[in-house]
């Protein structure tokens, strides 16, 4: 079992920055890759951003290139996303999500096993 607990939401304006931290339980974390998802109120739950276990992959939805950063620490269980020139349509609940298994299906809810309670991030105009 793996629990993952998110931390660093909160209040910003538009075009701050917020860095959102997920810890992991377990010891084999760096063999699990990792996904960041947002959902929205009244919409479905998103893919933001993800990395493999080694940190050698990286991927991105196109519209938060450039703006999102996912990085990993395996020593400290941690992974992080880094929200620079955040906007209003950022609102939603973050939540970070553990694959095990590294199926390689990056993009879609379905590719994680565990996730996180979420992390409210709210982008003021």
């Amino acid at each position: 079992q793996v629990q993952l607990v998110e931390s660093g939401g909160g209040l910003v304006q538009a075009g701050g920055s917020l860095r959102l931290s997920c810890a992991a339980s377990g010891r084999t974390f760096s063999n699990y890759a990792m996904g960041w998802f947002r959902q929205a109120p009244g919409k479905e739950r998103e893919f933001v951003a993800a990395i493999s276990w080694s940190g050698g992959n990286i991927y991105y939805v196109d519209s938060m290139k450039g703006r999102f950063t996912i990085s990993r620490d395996n020593a400290k269980n941690t992974v992080y996303l880094q929200m620079s020139s955040l906007k209003p349509e950022d609102t939603a609940v973050y939540y970070c999500a553990a694959d095990p298994v590294n199926s390689g299906s990056y993009y879609s809810p379905a590719g994680y096993r565990y996730w996180g309670q979420g992390t409210q991030v709210t982008v003021s105009s």
